[in-house]
Parts: structure tokens; C-alpha cells; sequence
């Protein structure tokens, strides 16, 4: 898509595909009035369209036949979406009638939008940055509500009035060394070159790591996690699924090896969406009852790789017996695991404490967790201690950050940090000011990447391209 300015009028359906209520087509461009004047007839007789007024009326088939009754706004620019002038029609969502009309104004003139162009003359437009952009993209796939939040944080300029404040000292120091250059007798008392760094690591880097260290709880809000639940055949896997997610999802019996594949499942855990894996039992090839089962275990362990988190689960009716243990040596090296002690209404309380102590010795420094999948008993703890695993600080993230760097913005940051290191260490070893100002330009136009102010055309292609057509 190229990033120059469009001045030809596009259109596109903007509501999902498929039948419903309400079936939007979105026009906008210079000539978005006129074809709403030639496509729509209003009930009462108006001598000009008001900005943000709606109207009632019918639009026409290319043939006068009437196509449907509607409801139209014009929103003149620049106080729109796009900063251009926009028509909405909103019509019954028929399929057959928003092609309809998507090929009647073809017709006169529109053409078919790019995916993600109305945000994108937003964003040319200078209504919007790049990473509100993309806040909007997080905002329409957010799987849960805290998810959402940080998207309308974002896309509210959250992340915007960050970058700006680091943009702004990168500014000043810039200055700084710029009159420098155009007094090179003066240099020494210009530039106070321990002022400088103080500066650069108390408003330039020292912010930008605390995004980098945001950004990985911003990716588990956006992105969620892959939790998968790993043990012995007949341990409970499949019955602590079925409790985790409230519904009889996973086929549960007495038989070893009822699970032959693995069962993926979404749930909510504290705001961060995560996908929850059902695995065969994992035991020898030759202890499996057929080909089928063998299949499965040899999946299941791939799928152990892929995990961001374990649930080691311990049968408290087998105990902690050679496979198990075998099983944990196996997984021992990964850093995210919890182990849970299962069947805990089958113990007498001394058992039980008997059991978590092995199972502390065999496992020194994991968390562990004794539930019953069966009755419902530790299930709230057994969520807490999962939440702490995998996202130790979401709780304070979600409520006060605020921020949410994704992967793009993330490398971004990376590079900035790395290019703040190299300056400061050009300063502490006296180089010239002519080099100080093309590290300090270098990391302002990093920087500049994330608001899309120094983007190169790729990156706003592949940022825009995400989106649906009619967004």
C-alpha cells in the first residue's frame, strides 16, 4: 500500500460478514457527499445534508428499484474518522443488499478499500500514531476484558505520552549538543557532559527499559499463555480440565490411556487469556494398549515443549512411584512448573502432609498445590499459584501501567537501549559533539518508529495490513 495520501474516495462493508441486524458501508474521500447524494433518497426532502445528522431514507438499486430502507450520516471533514469527509450507511445486514450497494457506488466512482486504509488516512492523517494504530487491532481481538482495557489505554495514547516524554529529553539533550557544534571553541562549557548522561539514563533509558520489562506481561494480556497439563495415565488430567473450565469438556473414566490425543480448551485467569491442554498419559511405548495411544504420549510430549507453563500432575492415590519420578527428571529443566497433588479426598491428612513433603523433596523450590479435581477442593488456589507462576506481576501491570508494547515496539526499545548504552559510553570517553549528535539523531529516530513518525513504508504496510477491509 503505498503511504502517500489518497485523494480518491474508497468504500467498503464494515460490519462482519455473514446475516445481522445492522449492515454498515463506510465511504470516505472528497467525494463521499456526492455519492450519498446519488445513492440515497431521504424520507422528507432536506436542502443539504448537516454533518452528524442522521437521516432516514431508502437507497436504490443501479436499476431504481428500491434496495432497502436505511439510516445515513455524512461527517464532514476533518471531524471524522479519517480526517476526510465520510458517509455511513447503515442498512439491514443482508449480504446480497451491502454488495449491492458496495457495487452501485463502485459505479460512481469509489473504489474498494485496502484492508486497514480508513485507519490508515486516520494515521496519515495525524489523528491517530501508528501505536494507537495498533492499539485499535488489540482492542477488536481482545479475549478478555483486562485485555481490552490495555488496548483502550493504548488507543487513548497511554503508550503515545510515554514515548513522547522520552522523544521530548532526547530533544533537549539534542539541542544541547547542536549549539555546541556551532560553537566548537566553547564546547566545554556548553556541554556538561555528566549533566548529559544523568539525563540520558534518568529520562531516556531508564523509562525505556521499564517498557521493555512491560512488554512480556503486555504480551500474555494480548497474546495469552499455553498451559498444559502433563502426567501419569488415570492421574486426573482429564477431570481437573473439566473443573478448570466448568463443563464436562474432557471424556473422564477409569481406564488408562482414555485419552488418546490432546484437548485444547480457552479460559479467562485473571484477565490473561489461556489455553489449557489436555495430554495423554505419558508411559512407555511398551505399556501403551495400541498404536493409537502411542501416537498420542508421543504428542503429548511435543506438546510439553511448546508450553509456557506445566501442571505436573501427581496422582495422591499412586504416589510419587519410579515413573512419576522419571517423568519429572524429564521435565526438571523447565523453568515453569507447578506441581499438583491430586485425589486429595483420598487421604487422611497425615498422608497428605506425608505426600507434599516427598513431593517438596523431589522437587525443591516448585510450587505445589494439593487439590481435589473430583470435588472441586483447591481449585481457587491452585489458580492463584498458577496466575503467580506465569505472570508473577499481571496484577499490578493490569491495574497501574497501563502500558502495552507488543513484540514490534519491544524490538524497537531493544535497539534504543542498545543505542543509549553506546552513547553513554561516547560521552564518558570525551568524543567529539559532532558523534554525540548523530547517536542522539540515530536513537530519536528509533524511537520515532513507534509512533510511526520514522516508520519505514514496510512497516506501515505490514502494521495495516492486519486489519479487516472496512477499518
Amino acid at each position: 500500500m503505498n503511504t502517500g495520501a489518497r485523494r480518491d474516495t474508497i468504500a467498503a462493508i464494515a460490519t462482519p460478514p455473514g446475516s445481522g441486524g445492522i449492515g454498515v458501508v463506510r465511504v470516505s474521500g472528497p467525494e463521499a457527499l456526492h455519492l450519498l447524494q446519488q445513492v440515497f433518497q431521504p424520507r422528507r426532502a432536506v436542502p443539504a445534508f448537516v454533518s452528524h445528522h442522521l437521516y432516514y431514507g431508502h437507497i436504490r438499486a443501479q436499476n431504481g428499484s428500491l434496495l432497502d430502507e436505511v439510516l445515513a450520516v455524512y461527517m464532514q471533514a476533518p471531524h471524522s474518522y479519517t480526517c476526510e469527509d465520510v458517509v455511513e450507511l447503515q442498512c439491514h445486514a443482508a449480504p446480497v443488499v451491502l454488495q449491492e450497494l458496495l457495487a452501485r457506488l463502485a459505479t460512481l466512482g469509489a473504489r474498494p478499500a485496502e484492508p486497514g486504509e480508513f485507519t490508515k488516512r486516520a494515521f496519515l492523517a495525524g489523528r491517530i500514531d501508528l501505536s494507537q494504530a495498533e492499539a485499535l487491532i488489540d482492542l477488536l481481538t481482545a479475549r478478555t476484558a483486562a485485555g481490552a482495557e490495555l488496548a483502550a489505554a493504548q488507543l487513548h495514547g497511554a503508550l503515545a505520552a510515554a514515548i513522547g516524554g522520552i522523544r521530548q529529553s532526547l530533544i533537549e539533550l539534542l539541542a544541547h549538543i547542536e549549539v555546541a557544534i556551532d560553537f566548537p571553541d566553547e564546547d566545554a562549557e556548553l556541554v556538561d557532559r555528566k549533566e548529559a548522561a544523568r539525563r540520558l539514563r534518568a529520562e531516556v533509558l531508564a523509562p525505556v527499559q521499564a517498557l521493555i520489562a512491560d512488554a512480556g506481561y503486555a504480551r500474555l494480556y494480548r497474546e495469552g499463555a499455553r498451559l498444559v497439563i502433563a502426567g501419569l495415565p488415570n492421574a486426573g488430567k482429564s477431570s481437573l480440565l473439566n473443573a478448570l473450565l466448568r463443563e464436562e469438556r474432557a471424556l473422564v473414566t477409569a481406564v488408562p490411556g482414555t485419552t488418546r490425543d490432546s484437548i485444547e480448551e480457552g479460559m479467562n485467569l485473571g484477565g490473561i487469556p489461556v489455553q489449557v491442554i489436555d495430554t495423554a498419559g505419558i508411559r512407555p511405548a511398551a505399556a501403551c494398549s495400541d498404536a493409537v495411544e502411542v501416537l498420542g504420549v508421543e504428542r503429548a510430549r511435543q506438546m510439553l515443549l511448546s508450553a509456557d507453563a506445566l501442571l505436573l500432575l501427581i496422582d495422591a492415590d499412586a504416589g510419587l512411584t519410579p515413573a512419576l519420578r522419571a517423568l519429572y527428571a524429564e521435565l526438571a529443566d523447565r523453568a515453569q512448573i507447578l506441581l499438583v497433588l491430586n485425589k486429595r479426598d483420598l487421604l487422611q491428612a497425615a498422608e497428605e502432609r506425608h505426600l507434599c513433603a516427598a513431593a517438596a523433596a523431589m522437587a525443591p523450590g516448585r510450587p505445589l498445590v494439593s487439590i481435589s479435581a473430583k470435588n472441586g477442593e483447591g481449585l481457587q488456589e491452585l489458580q492463584d499459584a498458577l496466575l503467580a507462576l506465569i505472570a508473577p506481576a499481571a496484577d499490578s501491570f493490569g491495574r497501574s501501567a497501563r502500558l502495552a508494547p507488543n513484540r514490534r515496539h519491544q524490538a524497537v526499545l531493544m535497539r534504543v537501549e542498545a543505542a543509549c548504552t553506546q552513547c553513554l559510553a561516547a560521552l564518558g570517553a570525551g568524543a567529539p559533539v559532532d558523534l554525540l549528535s548523530v547517536d542522539m539523531q540515530s536513537i530519536l529516530e528509533t524511537i520515532g518508529e513507534i509512533s510511526g513518525e520514522s516508520s519505514p513504508d514496510e512497516v506501515l504496510d505490514a502494521v495495516f495490513s492486519r486489519f479487516c477491509i472496512g477499518k
